[in-house]
Parts: C-alpha cells; structure tokens; sequence
C-alpha cells in the first residue's frame, strides 16, 4: 500500500499535532529573535567595531548563498524511511550548538580573532543549520497535514509562535539587564536558552511522520544540480520573486535590531522593552480569524492589508519618542500587521507549488523555500549590517554615557520611518501577486482533477 493521497478524508488536526509542529518552530523564532541581540553583544560586550559586525554578516551571505541554491534541490530529491524533508530537522540541534558558542567569543582574542570566531559560528548557524531547516519546512508540511489540516496549522500556529516570541521578548530584556553584563553572563544565558530550545526543537521530528504523497507522477526523475534549474524556475514563476521580495525586507527590518538601542538611548530604560513586547499579545487572537477569513479572501490580501497597519504603526514610533504609551501602541500595530506575512507564508508557497504542478513543472517546495530562504536571510544580514554601518557612521560608541545628536536621530530614523517606508515597498509589491490569487480556484479543481486520474 503506497502512502495515502492528498485528497483522502483524513483526521482532525488535534491540539497535540499542533503543539508538536510548532516545536520547532518555537525553537528557530526564538533563535531569531535572540539574533537581533548579536550586535548589541559583539559592540559592547566584545568591543567589536560595529562595521566588523556587518562586513562578517554580509560576508556570512556569500556562503549562505551557495548552501541555499544547494539545499531545496538536495531536499527535494531525498528519499528515507522517515520520509523526505523529516531527517533535516536534526539540524536544529546543530543550531543551538552553534548560537551558544557564538554568543560565548574568548574575550582574550584580538579584535580579528573575535570577528573570526563570530564569523564562522554566524556562518554554520545561518548557512548551514538555517538553511536546511527552512528548506524543508515547506515538504515536511505538506507531507504530514493535508487540505484544511494545512490552513488551519499555519492559522493556528501563529498563535503559539507569537506567544512565545512575546514571552521571550518579555522575559529577555529582564534576564538580559540582570545578567548578561559579562562575556560570562551572556554564555550562561544563551546557554540555558540552547539547552532548552534544542530539547523543544526535536520534538517535531520525532513524533510527527511525513504521511501524504503530494507528488501525483509530477516530479522529474533525479537530474544534476544546475544553476539553470533555479533560474528556469524563476522564469517560470514570476510569483516566488514577490514572495522572497516580502521576505527580505520583511526581515531586514526586523534584525536590524534597533529596538534594544532605541530603549537604552531614546527611552533610557531598555527594561521597558518588555512592556512594549507583553501589549503585542493583543493582536494574537487575530491568528484565529484566519480559516475563516481565507474562505471568504485571500492569503496575500491578507498579507497586503497586514504591511500596511504595520507601517502605520511604525509612523507612530516616529512621534512616540519616549512615550511608552504610544509605543506600546505602535507596538501593537506592528506586531499585529506583521502576523499575515510571516505566519501564512508556507501557505503561499503552496500556492506558488500548485501553480508550477498547473504547468506541467515539479512542484519544488523545497527548492522554492531556500529562494525565500535565501531573500530572508540577505535581508536579515543587510538590515544588522545597515544598523552596524549607521551607527558607525554617526559616530556611536557602545562605551560611552551619552551619545551624540546625531546618534539619537539615526537610532530614532531606524525604529521609525526607514521600517514604515520599506512595509509600503511591500504592500505595494503584493499587488502584482494579485493575478495569480485570481487564478487559484481554478489551478486547485485542474490539479486535483489530474491527481485523481493518475490515482
């Protein structure tokens, strides 16, 4: 008996497949989140130059690009017992290794040493542990839930991500300013973290099974690795560039890290980081709305209307100044525009699958989440980058009591406008996503139609 089809009747989703599935997740949205404080470590814990930061980022890329053009093929051609894209999730433990040494550079290293150190940790953690995990999250959804199990999880997974992004961002600030005022402290903060998100992050991998054959005889046989696959893919799928766009900018500005600078030197508390972070739970029972709204419209206006509150939001921070009040608010707005984008976006990829099947092409999960993969990642890089650049520009040292005039609006500049006018670049870029939303109906019914008469 071959594995069951897409379009069987299959069981609820259960609340504890839910948890299971989001293990993991947890796990990297936390890794994420305690990315954004890398900067902060390396200036004012190690003493790096803030520009060193950004050149090892953005040399960190030219590795990542390679891994990422390597990992959604090498995914989508694998064949286990567990499965196709399953046995990658072992890489969240390399992961957590690896964030745990980064975080713990020897302070006795020469400023070179030290940006060497963080380099090549920053490298095995990004291009490598990140690279594969992201590759195959796409395959592995799609191979253990089906049909409505799929918008429901993506729905409903948002809410426990975002929970535990906001009891991080909660938790952190405090933890932070208590004890990671050493080279010692952050290692035995990040430390405790690694241990226990690497426990959480396995979860998935060992209890929930890759069940569903979503192929349908559409997939190629294997062939060699090229270049030319990836940019016959492009060509032929014009809406996997939107989506990597989305990605990009949606990460450089979330990594820019501007948030705990903000608080130290505008606020003057960064203890209040935790207020602004407890009031986004506000906007996580909108995670809940989603199955029902996606009857009634669509994953990327969702997404378009999402940017657009956020960059309201962010205009906000611009007139907020130190008013926590209005901060919190904006916060709200941010965080809650964001959770379209980021939650649903497997959701779109899968669009953009059933689209490549629609015109005779495999599917390529895999190969199309390392390109969105890739774009988050660059725009990760280029967003801490682009901070660590600015603040050495203006002057900024991490040692000194008071910073310049200068220094303050370029940290205000940041936490505001800069993020509203990219989240208006992306809403509008959705708009060409837009043709393909109108065609989903009828790409599904033809699909399926296939599916059924090579069944």
């Amino acid at each position: 008996m071959g594995k069951k089809q897409l379009n069987d009747s299959g069981e609820k989703l259960g609340f504890g497949n839910l948890l299971l599935w989001n293990s993991r997740m947890i796990s990297t949205s936390v890794y994420v989140l305690l990315a954004g404080f890398l900067m902060a470590y390396c200036t004012d814990t190690l003493g790096v130059t803030p520009a060193y930061i950004s050149i090892i980022m953005v040399a960190s890329k030219l590795v990542d690009s390679v891994t990422d053009a390597c990992a959604g093929f090498i995914v989508d051609r694998t064949q286990t017992k567990w499965g196709k894209a399953r046995p990658y999730e072992v890489f969240i433990l390399l992961m957590w290794v690896c964030t745990w040494l980064m975080f713990s550079c020897p302070t006795g290293l020469s400023e070179i040493m030290k940006c060497v150190w963080i380099f090549v940790m920053y490298t095995m953690v990004n291009a490598v542990s990140y690279t594969f995990l992201n590759a195959s999250n796409t395959v592995y959804l799609v191979r253990a839930f089906k049909g409505n199990q799929i918008v429901k999880l993506t729905s409903y997974s948002s809410v426990i991500t975002m929970l535990a992004s906001v009891l991080f961002n909660v938790g952190f600030p405090i933890l932070m300013a208590k004890y990671a005022d050493s080279a010692t402290g952050w290692s035995l903060l990040v430390g405790t973290f690694a241990i226990a998100m690497g426990g959480i992050g396995i979860l998935r991998m060992l209890f929930v099974k890759e069940k569903y054959n979503v192929d349908a005889d559409t997939e190629k046989k294997e062939e060699p690795l090229k270049v030319s696959d990836i940019i016959s893919l492009i060509k032929g799928n014009p809406f996997i560039l939107i989506l990597a766009l989305m990605g990009l900018i949606f990460n450089f500005v979330t990594n820019m890290g501007t948030t705990v600078y903000y608080y130290t030197w505008i606020v003057g508390n960064v203890g209040l980081m935790s207020i602004a972070s407890l009031v986004q739970m506000i906007g996580i029972p909108l995670a809940f709305a989603f199955p029902p709204l996606l009857k009634k419209t669509s994953v990327v206006k969702l997404m378009f209307a999402g940017f657009l509150l956020s960059a309201a939001g962010y205009l906000l921070n611009f007139f907020a100044d130190a008013n926590i009040v209005l901060l919190a608010i904006a916060a709200v707005m941010t965080g809650t525009g964001t959770v379209p984008g980021s939650m649903l976006l497997a959701l779109a990829v899968l669009e953009c699958a059933e689209y490549n099947e629609w015109k005779g092409r495999p599917r390529m999960e895999g190969t199309m989440s390392s390109v969105i993969s890739l774009a988050k990642k660059v725009g990760a890089a280029v967003g801490s980058a682009g901070l660590g650049v600015m603040l050495t520009m203006v002057g900024y040292n991490g040692t000194l009591e008071v910073q310049s005039d200068g220094t303050l609006l370029g940290i205000r500049l940041l936490f505001s406008l800069v993020p509203m006018a990219l989240y208006v670049v992306v809403a509008l870029s959705l708009r060409g996503y837009f043709r393909l939303d109108k065609q989903m109906k009828q790409i599904r019914e033809e699909n399926e139609e296939r599916r059924a008469d090579k069944s």
